[in-house]
């Protein structure tokens, strides 16, 4: 299995050829974003690089973790939501326009693909710009949110210095005293707000991966860009490309949980390598 890192120019060529069979299916992940300003959780090793992510069932259960979460990225939506595509996200628009990919699976909870252009995108893990209702599944804007939590914590100001890094996922490291930070209710039952994304320890919703396989088994194969596929929910796409005989390409900087299964492993920059292949449409 090809396995080396390869520089962007020299990628147009393989990336054209399979393309060639049909139009293809590609899964993002952090990776693809961090130009845009948004760090990935691991590191190229496919390590953990930032404290462990807040967990769904802490976050149901306790009130103190859900103030700690919502004061984390009553910060860290600043930057988070002012995040633009970049040359990869617009690059992968193109070719997607050009019908050379189909269906954008993404891992990503930035709303950046669309922005950039793309249409067709299943969004696994949710958009990080709507909150829902744990209780009645009410959806407000993430920016009324933002509004709320400012009202509600005015001696608060996300905007100091001393907010701390920006951390993956909308958080910013903070090491404040958390437990007077107030949190809101729903103001349509009073039930417990939280994020439209799946947490770590949540499950994908079953009717999102039916879809998102169904585009898979429909197309000619599965490009991966920017992920270490460490968590099965991007994972189980790579392993289900490789059940079906299709072609796996894996376009990381690093190591991959699917190394292994790959037909070819591109070890490069993602928006470099996604603007060689939409030159190459040329």
């Amino acid at each position: 299995m090809p396995h080396s890192p390869a520089a962007a120019p020299d990628l147009a060529e393989p990336l054209r050829a399979l393309a060639q069979a049909g139009p293809l299916t590609v899964l993002t992940g952090a990776g693809l974003s961090t130009a845009s300003g948004i760090p990935a959780y691991r590191d190229a090793q496919g390590q953990w690089q930032h404290p462990p992510p807040t967990q769904h069932q802490a976050f149901v259960r306790d009130a103190a973790v859900r103030q700690r979460y919502w004061a984390r990225s009553f910060v860290g939506w600043l930057r988070f939501g002012q995040a633009a595509p970049n040359a990869g996200h617009q690059a992968l628009a193109r070719l997607q326009a050009a019908g050379v990919v189909g269906t954008v699976i993404t891992q990503n909870v930035d709303g950046l693909h669309q922005a950039a252009g793309s249409s067709d995108v299943i969004e696994l893990h949710g958009h990080l710009g709507r909150v829902a209702c744990l209780a009645c599944q009410a959806r407000y804007p993430r920016a009324t949110v933002q509004g709320w939590l400012a009202a509600l914590n005015p001696s608060v100001d996300p905007r100091r210095p001393q907010a701390g890094p920006a951390a993956p996922d909308g958080d910013a490291h903070l090491t404040d005293d958390t437990s007077g930070f107030a949190v809101p209710a729903c103001p349509a039952c009073g039930g417990v707000l939280k994020p439209d994304v799946v947490f770590f320890g949540d499950n994908v919703p079953r009717e999102r991966v039916a879809q998102a396989m169904a585009a898979l088994e429909g197309s000619a194969g599965l490009v991966v860009v920017g992920s270490s596929l460490m968590v099965y929910s991007g994972f189980r796409f790579a392993e289900r490309a490789h059940r079906l005989g299709q072609p796996l390409v894996l376009l990381n900087q690093g190591v991959t949980r699917a190394d292994a299964l790959a037909t070819a492993r591109i070890d490069a920059d993602c928006s470099a390598a996604l603007q060689a292949w939409a030159q190459g449409l040329a």
